[in-house]
């Protein structure tokens, strides 16, 4: 079991407004169909696939889109699980004395990475099989690690803790890590057919400004101001950024428009709170992370 400093040493990394399990925030995770007509992002039923009274979070496609990794903290344990969509079947995937948060698809799909905390309380980027097994450390000296994402297969893109966090583009090959930005947020994504990272640069408290890094130039290119309040983002594979702002979904779509537009209110379907969204490789799904209802924990 890891220990309570490790847990709320990660819980604060996480973003999370709590120091120790029992004050965490319940989180669910809502999974539905989505399409795209003439620019305009569709969102279909949504199905609470998590539907428990804990942390289900950080919701990450695999790249045969036939499965949904997460993170889920139970009794104080945070493991990788994983949602399977072909008989709606739920498997845990890793189970370990650390705990492992942020799962994400390797490219090449065999394997997938990790943040895990370890015994010292270290963060750092590890990864494993698909079938939760043979883990292995990524990244010696590298640490502390928060999010990532894949540019490539030899390239990361890391979240690093610091005063102020840093953006970090590491060499997995040789260790190498470059510092590329301060003050940034926790949600990092390749861009769709780009050869480009974005992520959230907090300019200010009342300033946040999604921007891409050319990994070929090294230029960074403002793209657009999120919406007030909300740092957690996802891309469609036709290039649409989607939001959430209470339970509210945006779109921001720069071949229509240069402002955000509401593609719903998701109120209805039991989403408030939005955070974390993952849209799956083909575009065909998205996973949407709400905060659970105090009415539904009673």
């Amino acid at each position: 079991m890891t220990s309570h400093r490790a847990l709320s040493a990660e819980l604060l990394l996480l973003g999370l407004w709590a120091t120790a399990v029992s004050a965490q925030p319940a989180t669910d995770i809502f999974l539905g169909a989505i399409t795209v007509r003439d620019g305009q992002v569709q969102v279909g039923q949504l199905q609470n696939i998590t539907d428990r009274d804990g942390y289900d979070n950080q919701p990450s496609f695999a790249l045969d889109g036939r499965s949904l990794l997460y993170t889920s903290i139970r009794d104080g344990q945070a493991d990788i699980y994983r949602y399977d969509f072909v008989g709606e079947s739920i498997t845990r995937v890793t189970h370990t004395p650390e705990s492992e948060y942020s799962p994400t698809a390797m490219p090449g799909g065999e394997r997938f990475s990790v943040v895990r905390v370890e015994a010292d309380s270290s963060q750092r980027l590890w990864h494993f099989d698909t079938a939760g097994h043979e883990p292995g450390l990524l990244l010696e000296e590298v640490e502390p690690v928060g999010y990532h994402a894949w540019y490539d297969e030899k390239l990361v893109a890391l979240f690093v803790l610091g005063s102020p966090p840093s953006l970090q583009i590491v060499d997995i090959s040789s260790g190498r890590a470059r510092a590329v930005a301060e003050g940034i947020g926790r949600s990092l994504h390749r861009v769709p057919s780009r050869p480009a990272v974005a992520f959230v640069h907090k300019v200010s408290e009342n300033d946040w400004q999604i921007k891409a890094l050319d990994m070929r130039t090294g230029e960074i290119r403002f793209l657009v101001p999120t919406p007030s309040g909300s740092e957690d983002l996802a891309w469609t594979p036709d290039g649409i950024i989607l939001m959430g702002q209470g339970s509210t979904l945006y779109q921001w779509n720069p071949k229509l428009s240069a402002d955000w537009e509401i593609v719903a209110d998701l109120a209805d379907a039991g989403l408030r709170a939005i955070t974390r969204i993952a849209v799956s490789p083909t575009g065909d799904r998205v996973a949407i992370v709400a905060q659970r209802q105090a009415e539904e924990r009673d």
